[in-house]
C-alpha cells in the first residue's frame, strides 16, 4: 500500500489545504498570531503521518501517528480559537470540527492496525 492510498492521509491532506485557503486571507495580526500556529497544526497531522509510514520499524510508524494525533488536537484547539475571535463563522468550525472528528476515528483504526498486517511489519 501507498502512503496516498491512505484515506486518513487524503482526508489530512485536504483539511490543511481548506484551512491555508481560510487563514491565508487573514490580516497580519490573526496570520501571525492564530494563522500560523493553526496551519502549522493542520500541516502536521500529514506530515507524521508521512514521516511514520517512511520508517522502517511498525513501532517508529505507531509513534509517528501518535505525533499526528497530537497535532490533529492542537488543531482542533486552534480552531476554537479562531471561532471564538470571530475569524471563522461557527458553521464553518463546526464543518471543520466534523472532519476532525472522522479524521481522528480514521486515525485510531490504521494506528491500530500497525503491526498487525505483513505490509505494516
Amino acid at each position: 500500500m501507498k502512503l496516498e492510498e491512505l484515506q486518513v492521509y487524503q482526508l489530512s491532506m485536504e483539511i490543511a489545504e481548506r484551512i491555508w485557503n481560510i487563514v491565508i486571507n487573514w490580516n497580519y495580526f490573526e496570520k501571525d498570531t492564530i494563522g500560523k500556529q493553526l496551519v502549522k497544526a493542520a500541516d502536521s497531522v500529514s506530515a507524521n503521518l508521512s514521516e511514520g509510514f517512511g520508517r522502517y520499524f511498525y513501532k517508529e510508524n505507531k509513534q509517528f501517528c501518535y505525533y499526528s494525533r497530537e497535532s490533529l488536537f492542537e488543531t482542533k484547539t486552534w480552531l476554537r480559537k479562531a471561532s471564538n475571535r470571530k475569524l471563522i463563522e461557527e458553521n464553518e468550525y463546526i464543518t471543520f470540527a466534523k472532519d476532525l472528528e472522522t479524521i481522528g476515528i480514521k486515525l485510531n483504526n490504521y494506528i491500530n492496525t500497525i503491526g498487525k498486517t505483513p505490509n505494516n511489519e
